[in-house]
């Protein structure tokens, strides 16, 4: 006699219906079994020797730093190290207006010494108002460093055009067809 099992199947038909659920019981057991094993920690430590008399010379290594060297030899020079400062600017400006917001809040849940009213938001917003005042000179910063290509762009418009038309190569001769 042919029993019905859960999902429908008869046991008539050999196992066949149940074939996938052993399967899954069998990678389970060998999930379980990895789930279980203990896997040491691995820390990797690269040390790099290269100019690491600078470095202990108090000075700061060109991978660390966020900027280009100053090195202001060409307009392309002037324009990378604006752009370069401008884009570090702006993301470190909100970098700190959200650790601005963040202290504000977690600084607001510290209860008032004085029991007053709204007294531990007061304290938090007075704390929390200078690290927004350092995100909007950074933003500032940003501005200026846009700025400060802009008006290179525009002082130096001479210099920088007197290049470029020397730079162009000269025009082929265009074949006038119509001339003969």
């Amino acid at each position: 006699m042919a029993t019905t099992t859960r999902n429908g199947t008869t046991g008539a038909d050999n196992g066949k219906g149940n074939k996938f659920a052993n399967a899954g019981a069998a990678a389970g057991g060998f999930v379980g079994a990895l789930g279980g094993s203990f896997v040491p920690p691995v820390n990797v430590t690269v040390n790099n020797h290269k100019n690491a008399a600078a470095r202990g010379a108090g000075g700061r290594s060109h991978a660390e730093s966020l900027l280009p060297a100053p090195e202001f030899t060409s307009p392309a020079q002037v324009r990378n190290y604006c752009n370069t400062l401008r884009a570090a600017a702006v993301t470190l400006s909100i970098e700190v207006a959200m650790g601005a917001e963040i202290l504000k809040g977690v600084l607001a849940a510290v209860p008032d010494p004085d029991g007053r009213a709204f007294g531990s938001r007061v304290r938090a917003a007075k704390v929390a108002r200078k690290m927004q005042r350092s995100a909007d000179a950074l933003r500032d910063a940003a501005k200026n460093a846009a700025a400060c290509y802009a008006v290179f762009q525009q002082e130096y418009e001479e210099e920088i055009q007197r290049v470029r038309h020397r730079a162009r190569k000269p025009q082929q001769p265009v074949m006038n067809w119509a001339q003969q």
